[in-house]
């Protein structure tokens, strides 16, 4: 911690003569800023001295008089000489460029002086002071401990930003530059401490470089009373505590080692992806050999096929013919049989006076049959009309014997 506060930037202002001015506004001091210093003014009393001696010796020569008088009257001018130009360049001020000097007159400071040669012909009037008005002041603020959102104090946060004294008089009659490092740093630790409070503590690595232009804001607001504008800042670095780095260490490595074996588990998926695609195109160049052989021995079997079925074709052009031949032998022999029976025919229609007759008589023998299997009428006589009801049951139960005897008499 002594180390870290050793870093920490100093404003002060220093009490200088006009010859450190510029040394101790470029190069501070011991470390420090310091962008004020109060010249040490006793040179307008330098030029009092001769003039006194000049008037000693002015009056010595009215009362010597002679030659002792004239030399001491030369003495005197020559002193008088001496005390105006002494007076003359006690009068003399250089202001730095890049610098301004606060005018006072009895003590009330009363303006500026810009850069430039300045010639402050009256006592009363005196440059309170030299500030440094144009060169963009660095500062650093290390803010330790500061919590964060979880309430972990961080173990340090590094602000830098640079400032420039844009109203010396505000800046110089206000505060002054030992009081102004006091007030800087106690606005700089309360920005840091509100922006740490908002953040996660595994996320505080991400205020390095983040944006600071609302803290800029508001520490702008909070210096313009005292002439101060802030020009840019920055958070350049940030320490987590110790046990949390420890812990913050271990899950980056095991990050790590995650993403090494998800870079060595994409490897091997790669590999065997590519060996996969290896036997996926030798298995499709086996195929193509498969598919040709099959090819060869499907056109094979079309020849085969297509031999053999010429081959039956030729061979059922030959039954066909055998069959046609046999027909036509068969249609032939047929032709001579029908020819046979024609004459045969012929030979019978000859005889067909003698068919006639036979025809005949065989039709007469029919008629003969049948006319004595034809049925015969029975009148039954009853002479008187008895029609009782014995009558009609005797003449039921004799009805099928006679008809009976008729077709035995006729058979």
């Amino acid at each position: 911690m002594s180390d870290t506060r050793r870093e920490f930037s100093r404003i002060r202002e220093a009490v200088a003569t006009w010859n450190r001015i510029r040394q101790l506004l470029r190069s501070g001091e011991e470390g420090q800023l310091v962008p004020v210093v109060i010249p040490k003014d006793r040179r307008r009393a330098r030029w009092l001295f001769p003039l006194a001696i000049s008037l000693y010796l002015l009056g010595m020569a009215v009362f010597s008089g002679g030659i002792f008088g004239a030399l001491m009257l030369l003495l005197a001018f020559l002193m008088f000489i001496a005390a105006g130009i002494s007076f003359f360049l006690n009068a003399i001020v250089e202001i730095e460029q890049g610098t301004t000097g606060i005018l006072s007159h009895w003590g009330q400071i009363v303006g500026t002086l810009p850069p430039g040669r300045h010639y402050l012909w009256w006592p009363w009037e005196k440059v309170e002071a030299v500030v440094d008005t144009s060169t963009e002041i660095p500062y650093t603020a290390p803010v330790m401990a500061a919590p964060t959102r979880e309430n972990v104090p961080l173990k340090s946060i590094e602000f830098f930003l640079k400032f420039r004294i844009e109203d010396p008089i505000a800046f110089f009659r206000r505060l002054g530059a030992s009081n102004f490092d006091l007030v800087l740093s106690s606005a700089v630790q309360d920005a840091i401490r509100q922006r740490a409070r908002r953040v996660e503590t595994e996320r505080a690595y991400d205020l390095r470089g983040s944006d600071v232009g609302d803290m800029q804001e508001l520490l702008n607001r909070q210096l313009a009373r005292y002439g101060v504008r802030i020009t840019g800042a920055n958070i350049p670095d940030v320490q987590l505590p110790d046990q949390y780095q420890q812990h913050l260490a271990t899950r980056e490595r095991v990050a790590k080692e995650l993403q090494a074996y998800e870079r060595e588990w994409e490897l091997i998926k790669k590999q065997r992806i590519d060996s996969l695609l290896l036997e996926i195109e030798r298995a499709k160049k086996v195929r193509d050999a498969k598919l040709v052989e099959v090819r060869e021995a499907i056109n094979k079997a079309r020849e085969n096929v297509a031999r053999m079925l010429q081959e039956k074709e030729t061979e059922a052009q030959r039954i066909r013919w055998e069959i046609e031949a046999r027909g036509r032998a068969t249609l032939r022999q047929a032709e001579n049989e029908a020819r046979g029976l024609e004459y045969l025919g012929r030979a019978y229609q000859d005889n067909r006076a003698v068919l006639q007759y036979e025809l005949a008589r065989r039709r007469l023998q029919v008629a003969e049959t049948l006319m004595k299997r034809a049925p015969r009428p029975i009148v039954i006589k009853s002479d008187g009309g008895d029609t009782s009801a014995l009558t009609t049951l005797l003449t039921a139960r004799l009805l099928p014997t006679l008809t009976g005897n008729s077709h035995e008499a006729t058979q």
